[in-house]
Formats: structure tokens, C-alpha cells, sequence
């Protein structure tokens, strides 16, 4: 199957979990689906500094800066894989 068929298949998949993921897992999957599908972080961070959420969801996608796509993507769905 190619990359990005299993990459939409990993998204589907990962929204039919048995059990809800950590949050550091959740964090996990964001940023790695946002490299994969927008590329390097491409937003200001969080100017509210009680916005922990938003923060949080930011340095995860900035800390993959540099990451290709298809890495990205790739290891979206060895995660979602190793969840099922």
C-alpha cells in the first residue's frame, strides 16, 4: 500500500481506538500529523501563557521541525499500528 494511503488509513484508524490514548500519545499523533500533512510549524506560539493546551500542542509540532512529510507520515502510522 502506498504511504499515503496507509497514512489515511492510520487517521481513520486512530479515531476508532478501543482505548483513549495518553495524553503525551495524543500529542504525539497531533504533531506528527501536522508535520506530515503541513510541514514545519507555521504559527506564532500561544501568547496567552495559561493556554497550556495550545502551548503544549505547539512545541510538540515545533520540536519535529526539519522532519519530511513522508518521516512523518510514516511514523503516524507505526504509532497508530502499535495502538491497535
Amino acid at each position: 500500500m502506498e504511504l499515503k494511503e496507509s497514512f489515511e488509513k492510520a487517521v481513520a484508524d486512530s479515531k476508532q481506538l478501543a482505548a483513549k490514548p495518553s495524553n503525551e500519545i495524543l500529542l504525539q499523533l497531533y504533531s506528527l500529523y501536522k508535520q506530515a500533512t503541513e510541514g514545519d510549524v507555521n504559527t506564532e506560539p500561544p501568547t496567552n501563557m495559561f493556554d497550556f493546551v495550545n502551548k503544549a500542542k505547539h512545541d510538540a509540532w515545533s520540536s519535529l521541525k526539519g522532519k519530511t512529510n513522508e518521516v512523518a507520515m510514516q511514523e503516524y502510522v507505526s504509532l497508530v499500528n502499535s495502538l491497535k
